[in-house]
């Protein structure tokens, strides 16, 4: 596997790709890596010639307070680990690569609608740092294909919307949440779960599949919603949200949806975790819920 740190000899190398009649995918991650980002590795080698990460730890998305200097740096094991994937690019700039004349002037990406509410609604401005970076990213790898995980659902429809908006001509691909052997969505900041913390988190996907269980059954989603509210605070998590929505996270209506996508946030300590489910409401209960 190659790395490139510079935007001139990435664009040399993939030009010589694209030359030679290659498909591109795209895998943008955080570094820090897990089997969740590995697998996106996995899903974007089945589906083009050549697999292209980058490792970019964004300013523009966290906010003030948030994580920023403390997210872990672990570029050599990175590396490690996508070789042995059988990733064949790694584009890993520095911040003054991708934004130049500081992060005061930069030109950024907004997504509406989508982007509000949710973790938009708790991290103002993170879906614009998201989006500015994605935008810069596919830019400058153009790949026929961009793979991203479901556990950030929010993002990824945030993404969906700005490439269709935009007319890129590149699919997205929505890849399944990895998961611990405990139900726990993968995800790098689970390292800093103390001990006690970690054993209580598997608790949120619990609650979540209990909570689309009784949805799915036709129990009111008012009613579902509050007693795993409810739950989770008692179970000692402090509670961000926990919404129902459509399948495109518009606001969910009983009267045109038969799925829907359960999401939730919740702190515990000063660890913030998000998760989210795919409701199918059964059939037979559609019609009652319909009226």
């Amino acid at each position: 596997m190659q790395t490139l740190h510079d935007i001139a000899p990435l664009r040399e190398r993939l030009h010589e790709h694209r030359m030679a009649g290659r498909s591109v995918a795209l895998v943008p991650t955080m570094g820090n890596l897990h089997e969740g980002h590995l697998t996106l590795v996995d899903r974007a080698r089945s589906l083009a010639d050549v697999v292209v990460a980058t490792l970019f730890v964004n300013p523009l998305q966290f906010g003030a307070g948030e994580d920023f200097g403390q997210y872990p740096r672990t570029l050599d094991r990175d590396r490690e680990l996508l070789t042995a994937r059988g990733c064949d690019l790694l584009f890993a700039p520095a911040v003054e690569t991708l934004y130049p004349n500081g992060l005061e002037t930069q030109t950024q990406v907004h997504v509406p609608d989508v982007s509000e509410g949710l973790c938009g609604g708790t991290r103002i401005g993170h879906f614009d740092g998201v989006a500015t970076v994605v935008s810069l990213l596919l830019h400058l790898v153009q790949p026929d294909i961009a793979c991203f995980g479901e556990k950030d659902f929010q993002q990824l429809a945030v993404i969906r919307k700005l490439v269709a908006d935009l007319h890129f001509p590149i699919e997205i691909v929505g890849v399944p949440t990895v998961r611990a052997e405990d139900g726990l969505a993968l995800s790098s900041r689970n390292g800093y779960l103390s001990p006690g913390d970690r054993a209580l988190a598997p608790a949120f996907y619990r609650t979540l599949s209990r909570c689309g269980d009784a949805l799915a059954r036709g129990q009111s989603p008012a009613d579902a919603l509050a007693a795993a509210r409810q739950a989770l605070q008692e179970a000692g998590f402090r509670l961000d949200y926990l919404e129902l929505r459509g399948p495109s996270l518009a606001p969910f209506d009983a009267a045109k949806h038969d799925e829907g996508r359960l999401l939730g946030a919740v702190y515990l300590g000063s660890t913030r975790l998000i998760d989210n489910l795919a409701v199918a409401f059964r059939p037979a209960e559609a019609g009652t819920r319909h009226g």
